[in-house]
C-alpha cells in the first residue's frame, strides 16, 4: 500500500527560502551585466558551493571548509540584502560588477579545494583508566650458536659378583674321572659333559665344576 505524502513545514520553508535567494542572486547578476543563461548560473554556483562546504563541515574533513562556507553565505546574504532596495539595480557600482565577474573563478577554486581536501586523521582510541599500554613486540635474533645440551650418560648397572665355584671333594673328582676313563675304554671316545652330568646325578654347579677340572667338552 503506498504511503501517504504529508507536507513537511521545514521542507516547505527550505524550498521557499531557496527560491527567493535564487531569484535575488539572478537579479543581482543580471543587473551587474550578466545576461541570459549566465545570470541563472550564478545562483546555482553560489548554492552549490554553500552545500558542498556544509557537507564537508558535517563530515569534519577540513577546517578550511568554514572559510568557503562563510564566503558562499556572504554572497547569498549580500545578494538578498542588495535587492531589498538598498542598491539601485539600474546603476550598479563598478566594484559590484568586479565581484560578480570574479565569482566564477573564486567558486571554482573553492569547489576544487573542497573536493580534494585531505581526509582528517582518525584519532587514536582512548585508553580506559587503569589499562596498561601493550608492550611492543621485540624480535630477538641470537648470533651465538648455543651448545647442545650434553646427553645424559646412562648409569651402568653394577656388575654382579661372579658366582662362587663349588669345591669338589677329591673323592668325588676321582669317581668322576673313573667314570670318564671307563667310558673311554668302552667306546673309545671321551665322555661328554652332558653324559657325565647324567651319570653323576649331582647339582648342576657341582657337575660344571667337575667338567671344568676334567677339561671335558
Amino acid at each position: 500500500m503506498p504511503r501517504s505524502i504529508r507536507p513537511d513545514a521545514v521542507l516547505v520553508q527550505a524550498v521557499i527560502a531557496g527560491a527567493l535567494s535564487f531569484a535575488h542572486l539572478h537579479d543581482l547578476a543580471a543587473a551587474a551585466g550578466q545576461s541570459g543563461w549566465k545570470a541563472w548560473a550564478y545562483p546555482v554556483s553560489v548554492d552549490l558551493l554553500l552545500v558542498a562546504a556544509w557537507r564537508r563541515l558535517r563530515a569534519g574533513r577540513d577546517r578550511s571548509s568554514w572559510t568557503w562556507f562563510a564566503i558562499a553565505l556572504a554572497a547569498s546574504l549580500g545578494a538578498n540584502v542588495a535587492t531589498a532596495g538598498l542598491l539601485d539595480l539600474h546603476h550598479v557600482p563598478a566594484w559590484l560588477r568586479i565581484l560578480v565577474a570574479g565569482w566564477p573563478a573564486l567558486a571554482f577554486l573553492g569547489g576544487t579545494l573542497l573536493v580534494h581536501a585531505p581526509a582528517a586523521a582518525t584519532p587514536a582510541p582512548e585508553r580506559e583508566p587503569g589499562e596498561e599500554p601493550a608492550a611492543p613486540e621485540v624480535e630477538v635474533h641470537r648470533t651465538d650458536t648455543p651448545n647442545p645440551a650434553a646427553a645424559p650418560t646412562p648409569e651402568l648397572a653394577p656388575a654382579k659378583p661372579p658366582a662362587a665355584v663349588p669345591t669338589v671333594p677329591p673323592a668325588l673328582l676321582d669317581h668322576a674321572r673313573s667314570i670318564a676313563d671307563a667310558h673311554r675304554t668302552a667306546t673309545g671316545e671321551q665322555i661328554t659333559a652332558d653324559a657325565l652330568t647324567a651319570r653323576l646325578g649331582l647339582p648342576a654347579p657341582t657337575c660344571q665344576a667337575i667338567v671344568a677340572q676334567l677339561q671335558l667338552a
